[in-house]
């Protein structure tokens, strides 16, 4: 016992000087030492941002052109938003064809609007996205999940949609494969099946009980071009089994599971090696349908790599109306405080969309707020106002629309006063919402696209449209004038898209309005359109300052 004695006040000594040196030294060493207080497990981060932030400690910051500046806009088919601040840009003024289709579908109850949502971790397990996607359908009507994926990492953790699969299926992403066995789909996933004598491929849908998505509308298959002629799918739906030949030799193809809707169906892939499977959609045609693309550790350059054919072939299919680019999460932190390398590259990423489908609006939600621990104390990261910045910068120079989460959700603290709220609306990383935030969040994006789409119903008043090409923004300072795509015609043959009114019904602006269950009367020859529900504004709840 005597001869540990010596050991003991040795180690005892040693723990009291590294004490006494941690706070000697404390005030040399950086005030940010632990980002994050949650778990980081299966969080990743896409090859494509790694390298674009290799060099930004080195990057020289370009001048800031447009802090101080007015935007101003040019009409757009007869209608002109006012000019507004850097500021308080929003970007109404692009998001017109979106909004026009939004009108015709409200005036005749007829046709549909299409949102894909491409984001991060944020949406994962469809969140955000689904009340978002229920607001919409509530007001304009819709039904339907819209597309899945063939696996998902986050189908555990996803309440519009019971999904599961076999364990024998080949995952490339766009993440994190440069170079693909078959192009990505629009999901930025190829999915292809392991030969397997014993074990079938298999995956399986199943509705939900929530309003809109009580059925698997119309189910079809996506999946690519390849020299088999042998696949062959088994579609399972309750004691009947249905088997159809796969044929994969256009570019993007497609085979219904049904003519109608079911509740829940399994699909068996047969001697389907080779071919590139891409998901399922799930509508039924009519009203508005929003596509979660969501993906973990996703910075939103992966886009770049869409394949344009394939992805105007998508778009043949499903018809687009508008692109939201929701991402941020894993941008912060990952080199300097610089992030024009980031805006650039994103640029570059909207160019690529407008090229692979011609004539969609696009819209860009920035980062949300996110704390650190700073000292003793969590704090909002001082990486997001200048990510809220560039994000804002490359909006106005690809002339998108843009939603300054960050402001909206309370701007600077904001991320802990949600975490501390009773009940909480956010998780103990201090990054991600919980599903109440998400509902939250989910209402504030809604509510700004309501905002403009008043607005823009005012400044339309009722009349019918000219048929202009778009023009581009004029800004009162010289600024580099972004890449226009020439716009494509859509096939007239497309059963998903819009037709137009009969003849133009005239209108006058309602007030601000809160979703309200759906209803889908059959079209009349001249009938009255449907006054839209009013309700009070949300109230932030959060004490979001």
């Amino acid at each position: 016992m005597s001869q540990n004695k010596p050991y003991f006040f040795q180690s005892f000594a040693i723990v009291v000087l590294s004490i006494a040196a941690l706070y000697g030294f404390k005030q040399y060493l950086p005030a940010k030492i632990f980002t994050e207080t949650g778990s980081t497990k299966n969080v990743v981060v896409d090859s494509l941002m790694l390298e674009a932030s290799e060099g930004a400690d080195s990057a020289v910051a370009e001048k800031d052109t447009l802090s101080n500046t007015k935007i101003s806009f040019q009409e757009t088919n007869g209608v002109k938003f006012p000019a507004e601040t850097f500021e308080d840009y929003k970007g109404y003024q692009h998001l017109i064809a979106f909004y026009e289709k939004l009108m015709q579908l409200e005036n005749t109850q007829q046709g549909n609007v299409r949102i894909a949502y491409f984001g991060d971790s944020m949406t994962d397990g469809d969140m955000i996205v689904k009340d978002l996607r229920s607001s919409l359908q509530n007001r304009f009507g819709g039904e339907g999940v819209g597309f899945v994926n063939i696996t998902s990492e986050s189908a555990p953790s996803r309440s519009t949609l019971s999904h599961s699969f076999s364990g024998n299926w080949k995952t490339q992403s766009y993440l994190n494969v440069k170079n693909p066995r078959k192009p990505f789909g629009i999901n930025g996933h190829v999915f292809f099946v392991k030969h397997d004598t014993v074990s079938p491929v298999w995956v399986k849908y199943k509705a939900s009980k929530l309003n809109h998505l009580s059925s698997l509308n119309n189910a079809t298959l996506f999946y690519g071009r390849s020299g088999n002629t042998k696949a062959k799918m088994q579609f399972i739906v309750g004691a009947d089994t249905i088997t159809k030949k796969l044929s994969a030799g256009n570019i993007l193809n497609t085979v219904p599971v049904s003519g109608g809707d079911v509740k829940s169906f399994r699909a068996n892939f047969i001697a389907a090696d080779s071919i590139p499977f891409y998901g399922f959609n799930f509508d039924d045609g009519r009203g508005v349908h929003v596509d979660n693309f969501s993906n973990r550790g996703n910075s939103g350059l992966p886009i770049a790599t869409f394949n344009t054919n394939l992805m105007k072939a998508f778009n043949e299919k499903l018809g687009y109306d508008l692109i939201v680019l929701h991402y941020g999460t894993n941008v912060l932190n990952y080199g300097s405080l610089n992030y024009s390398w980031y805006e650039k590259k994103m640029s570059r990423v909207v160019a690529h969309l407008r090229e692979c489908f011609p004539g969609v609006a696009i819209l860009i939600i920035s980062t949300a707020d996110k704390s650190s621990k700073y000292g003793t104390e969590m704090k909002t990261d001082s990486a997001v106002v200048p990510l809220t910045l560039a994000q804002k910068r490359y909006a106005v120079q690809t002339e998108s629309g843009y939603v300054n989460l960050y402001t909206l959700m309370g701007g600077n603290g904001s991320m802990v006063r949600w975490v501390d709220d009773v009940p909480a609306y956010a998780n103990k990383d201090y990054t991600h919402f919980n599903f109440r935030g998400s509902k939250k969040i989910s209402d504030l994006i809604y509510s700004q696209l309501n905002n403009g789409y008043e607005k823009y119903k005012a400044l339309r008043g009722g009349k019918p449209l000219p048929k202009e090409p778009k023009r581009d923004s004029v800004f009162q300072v010289a600024r580099p004038k972004p890449v226009q795509p020439v716009p494509v015609s859509k096939p007239a043959t497309d059963s998903f898209k819009l037709k137009p009114a009969a003849q133009p019904v005239k209108k006058p602006a309602q007030p601000a309005f809160k979703p309200a269950k759906p209803t889908v009367p059959q079209p009349k020859v001249n009938q009255k359109p449907l006054e839209p529900v009013t309700a009070p504004v949300i109230k932030d709840t959060a004490n979001a300052q």
